[in-house]
């Protein structure tokens, strides 16, 4: 065991991952944990770090680095905002010192395109290690998708992002399918009204309305709910698709990174494909872990 080894954790609202690493990154050990911070109570995931985390990886006394929602009010500690445009030097100037041994990372926040606010945390990590594991990304435009419960669309300009906009795609399919009047309790499986959904998400006219068409669709075209609930997840996804990626200055023949969990990846794939961006998938555990043995070395005493 090396001195040099460090405990590393992307520790979500809903998963937490957590690695032993080495300090060029190499994985000794690694685990999963059944909870996310989401259901914790107040002070509970301070002692499950040090209970659970830390033994299960043999790292009681190694310095701990944490990314994601852990880094809220609802995880250890707040670990604040650091401002756009920001990159690995940002990141690891405000990392969150907890005590002695834990650090967390900072979120970020901008100004989008449209001049409002917006904040990220987690996924800020997840781009930092996209763009370490290719030096040749560090040049020009780059946008990520990064599919999610709140989606993040990330432009990064020269290796630093630059700003961000969020899209609460994945909350609105759970509120909508699971607390409205459409499909309730319904669980999409049937890949052809997806794809018809996919394609009715691109189309004009408010989302409020068209969002409508899936009830009338079952209470008036009596429309299996497995299926209503499929054509409700593409069409949200596809009107996603279709309206940030202009936001973000793309055109068709643009490549867009997609980075996320792999039933995600399936699903927004096809949806980008089909709006004709070029679609490039990426490793975001591979990217966590460069993140974090990056902003180890340089933002982390030793």
């Amino acid at each position: 065991m090396s001195g040099a080894d460090f405990l590393a954790a992307d520790w979500g609202t809903s998963n937490l991952r957590a690695w032993r690493l080495g300090a060029d990154g190499a994985v000794k050990d690694s685990r999963r944990f059944p909870w996310g911070v989401g259901v914790l109570q107040p002070g509970e995931a301070a002692q499950k770090l040090k209970d659970e985390i830390r033994p299960a990886l043999g790292a009681e006394n190694l310095p701990a680095i944490l990314c994601g929602m852990v880094g809220s009010a609802m995880g250890i500690a707040v670990a604040g905002y650091a401002d756009c445009p920001a990159g690995g030097e940002e990141l690891a100037r405000n990392l969150f010192r907890v005590d002695e041994q834990t650090w967390i990372t900072p979120g970020l926040r901008c100004v989008r395109p449209d001049g409002y606010p917006d904040v990220i945390r987690g996924e800020e990590t997840k781009v930092l290690g996209w763009l370490t594991l290719d030096p040749r990304r560090a040049a020009g435009d780059h946008v990520l998708c990064l599919p999610g419960t709140h989606g993040k669309w990330v432009l990064v300009r020269d290796g630093r992002i630059h700003h961000f906009m969020t899209c609460m795609t994945g909350e609105l399919f759970a509120v909508l399918s699971e607390h409205s009047t459409l499909c309730p309790g319904a669980v999409p499986s049937e890949p052809a009204s997806f794809a018809e959904g996919l394609a009715f998400g691109a189309a004009e006219g408010p989302l409020a309305s068209r969002l409508f068409t899936v009830r009338a669709r079952m209470v008036g075209e009596g429309l299996a709910g497995d299926k209503a609930a499929s054509f409700l997840s593409g069409l949200l996804i596809g009107d996603e698709a279709s309206r940030l990626p202009p936001l973000l200055g793309l055109k068709p023949g643009a490549t867009v990174g997609l980075m996320g969990e792999p039933s995600l990846l399936g699903l927004y794939e096809p949806a980008l494909r089909a709006r004709g961006l070029v679609v490039e998938q990426a490793d975001g555990e591979a990217a966590v872990i460069a993140a974090l043995t990056l902003l180890r070395s340089v933002g982390v005493p030793a």
